[in-house]
């Protein structure tokens, strides 16, 4: 039997994978963030302590309990002790305002939150508005407050119990979406779904077992916290860190033997820049993942060069699905450079029309999926659920293509697209374009409403710094790169992009500001 096999044929509880990694690796190193280090048995006893302790404060299954929390041990054992008693994590993004803060916990109906001392000053401003937060613990003892104290509740060494049968099918975290198209919408993701994902992932990989990672993006991102299901599985090491400095990152390369690191191609880019990358030693590197955009042909070739015992992985996927939905693994990473890749094991797809109809291959249409990594539901949102399963099928909302091998392009999302005189224009087909203008650092391009076509192109403009660009010439560029009926009718130049806390690009507000 498979390990595979074996994880499938008993309850996929994000618990048991710790226990399971606790058996077989006890002393490896499970995390690092800093000087701090800890193994997987250590792990397990803090996260065993923290649940206890939770469960005399009367946690329960199903309980909410949130946390605004930096990349360290503390979340990571957070999230273990609610996995361990059924309670449900709700991680948020700490760089949100007060007002999202205020609204997301109150919605989750979280009981408890777990804080950074750092944010409890700002928390305290919204303390008011959220009566049912029973306790505040935070990472370290502040001034004239009656916080808990983290560490103190460790050093109780209170040993949780088995009140409640878990089932793998119970709620195990819920992660508010970013909120472009409106309100944030809490996604609630089971045990199961965050289980199989890291399943699939090391099954298409074909991963080492004790793969040591670099994690630079924040844990409250589900792409991230869903890692740490794998890790266990993997029996692996995380290197967590908390912002990008590429010497930094060169260094710990050398110095940890990292074999896997995640980066967004800017990242990359910068990375491969550093004026001495050669006096570091990367050869332990086995696997240069990316994702968010697509990576461009000549950025993999330089990944490839500067890291030659490494494979390039690129994934994609939603929050909804825990979050991984395609793979594009490294033997197909260069001949297929614009694919996100084919499905992952588990995850089934469909593309389709406005009807529900499958598309021809090569045909634009909606990507629908089904599987068990897909969320549960939207927390206390009935209605948003049924829209999302309309059909049986999960509308993901993005428009793609495939073509006669499976593999899955996308082109835009559904929401995004811009239809004018009956013809559709992809918003990311016409920025892709104006983003390969030198001047241009980068662009976003919206619908606006107009009598003759129902709708015509905006594109709004941020030129690179001491650049200088007419709307008239922007034109002519896209005239001579892009059909006639897809270049923008209307140029407006901003210093900046508006963008949510997770650095996505808001549309809904610049279609605002067009009316």
């Amino acid at each position: 039997m498979s390990l595979l096999e074996l994880h499938a044929s008993q309850q996929l509880l994000v618990g048991e994978a710790l226990k399971s990694a606790v058996h077989y690796s006890p002393n490896r190193t499970a995390f690092i963030h800093n000087d701090h280090v800890i193994t997987f048995k250590q792990l397990y006893r803090n996260s065993s302590y923290l649940a206890g302790w939770l469960q005399r404060q009367g946690v329960t299954k199903n309980d909410k309990v949130a946390c605004i929390y930096k990349n360290g041990i503390p979340f990571v054992e957070l999230y273990f002790a609610c996995s361990l008693i059924g309670a449900v994590i709700v991680p948020q993004n700490y760089r949100l305002s007060l007002k999202e803060w205020s609204k997301i916990i109150h919605h989750s109906d979280a009981k408890f939150i777990f804080l950074e001392t750092d944010f409890l000053k700002s928390f305290e401003d919204i303390r008011e508005s959220l009566p049912h937060i029973e306790e505040v613990i935070v990472t370290e003892e502040p001034s004239g407050s009656s916080s808990i104290v983290y560490s103190s509740i460790l050093e109780k060494k209170i040993p949780y119990e088995t009140r409640e049968e878990l089932n793998d099918h119970d709620p195990h975290v819920i992660v508010y979406t970013s909120g472009t198209t409106g309100e944030p919408k809490g996604v609630v993701l089971t045990h199961k779904n965050f289980y199989i994902n890291g399943m699939n992932k090391m099954s298409s990989l074909n991963q080492e077992q004790h793969t040591k990672t670099i994690i630079l993006p924040p844990l409250f991102h589900v792409a991230t916290l869903s890692l740490l299901v794998q890790n266990c599985l993997n029996e692996g090491t995380f290197v967590l860190m908390n912002q990008f400095e590429p010497i930094t990152v060169l260094k710990t390369i050398e110095t940890e033997l990292i074999n896997s690191l995640f980066l967004v191609p800017t990242m990359w880019a910068a990375l491969l820049n550093v004026p001495n990358f050669t006096d570091y030693d990367v050869r332990s590197m086995k696997l240069c993942s990316t994702g968010a955009s697509i990576c461009p042909l000549e950025l993999k070739l330089k990944i490839k060069e500067m890291f030659p015992s490494a494979g390039i992985y690129e994934a994609f996927g939603q929050t909804e699905m825990s979050p991984t939905t395609t793979n594009l693994l490294p033997e197909d990473s260069l001949r297929k450079t614009n694919s996100v890749g084919k499905p992952c094991i588990n995850v089934r797809i469909r593309v389709v029309d406005d009807d529900l109809n499958d598309v021809p291959l090569g045909e634009v249409g909606e990507i629908l999926y089904k599987g068990p990594t897909l969320m549960k539901e939207y927390y206390k949102n009935p209605e948003a659920t049924r829209e999302a399963f309309t059909g049986g099928w999960f509308h993901s909302g993005d428009l793609v293509r495939m073509d006669d091998e499976g593999f899955i392009y996308v082109v835009d999302r559904k929401k995004d697209m811009i239809i004018s005189g009956g013809e559709n224009i992809y918003s990311t087909e016409v920025e892709n374009t104006l983003n390969t203008h030198p001047f241009i650092r980068e662009s976003a391009v919206v619908g606006i409403p107009d009598l003759k076509w129902g709708q015509s192109v905006l594109a709004y403009i941020v030129l690179e710094q001491e650049s200088a660009l007419s709307k008239e010439e922007v034109i002519v560029y896209c005239q001579s790169e892009l059909a006639s009926y897809k270049k923008p009718r209307y140029i407006e130049f901003l210093d900046e992009l508006p963008r949510n806390a997770s650095g996505k690009i808001l549309k809904i507000a610049l279609r605002e500001v067009s009316l």
